[in-house]
């Protein structure tokens, strides 16, 4: 998947076709529908479920042949769909959300309920936590752990702004929040619940609301945010 600017993904959700994903489980006389072949069909004489976009299947509802049916939407005009993580080396964990053109490096980890927008890079071996956000275009490089409920906020508009950019080896507290177009280097940490709306050097510890620097870096910080391989492990 080659890498998207942001004019780019700005064009890829505006030119989009807009669909309205849907699952119906219908009963009736399936074999008298005529179903379209942009319908997913999984049909006997007498009972179906079709996927598809609303709009192809809101007129087979209205046919006489349905005597009853059920419908779930996961979206309503949606521009961008869920990225297909079938063939990504990494270890996703159910109820994550994760949007087309999302990069997922090699062993990294995605927990219950991150959420990841258009355009993010997940680098090789970090970990995004329960329930953490990673806005659009935002970036983590190698062996990072983005903490439970973090959030790194998203920069898609305007295109010029940059983005977040988390470096390698570093941590960020769990509840924390990384505001648009800070940087932070390599092996910083970002203490829980802090608010960052200013670069963090490599190796600088900050805390806080704002985030200040507290400390640079020392064994004693480095033990209590090792990241355990094992847990990476596919």
């Amino acid at each position: 998947m080659s890498k998207m600017d942001a004019e780019e993904i700005i064009n890829y959700i505006g030119n989009a076709k807009k669909v309205t994903p849907v699952k119906a489980y219908i009963k009736g006389n399936i074999d008298k529908l005529n179903i379209p072949d942009n319908v997913e069909n999984f049909s006997t004489d007498s009972f179906g479920i079709l996927f598809g976009d609303y709009k192809d299947i809101e007129p087979l509802l209205k046919n006489a042949a349905v005597d009853d049916y059920y419908i779930e939407a996961s979206a309503q005009n949606s521009a961008v769909p869920m990225l297909d993580i079938k063939h990504i080396n990494a270890r996703i964990e159910p109820g994550a959300i994760i949007r087309d053109q999302v990069e997922i490096g090699d062993n990294a980890v995605v927990m219950m309920g991150a959420v990841i927008n258009i355009g993010a890079e997940i680098g090789n071996g970090t970990m995004i936590d329960m329930g953490a956000v990673l806005g659009g275009r935002a970036i983590v490089g190698e062996n990072s752990h983005i903490g439970a409920n973090a959030v790194l906020a998203g920069v898609i508009e305007p295109a010029s702004a940059d983005p977040v950019r988390i470096g390698n080896n570093v941590t960020v507290g769990a509840n924390a929040v990384v505001l648009e177009g800070v940087q932070v280097g390599d092996n910083a940490v970002v203490g829980a619940g802090a608010i960052v709306t200013k670069n963090v050097a490599a190796n600088e510890v900050v805390a806080g609301v704002p985030a200040k620097v507290i400390k640079v870096k020392d064994q004693k910080t480095t033990d209590k945010t090792h990241i355990e391989d094992t847990l990476r492990k596919l």
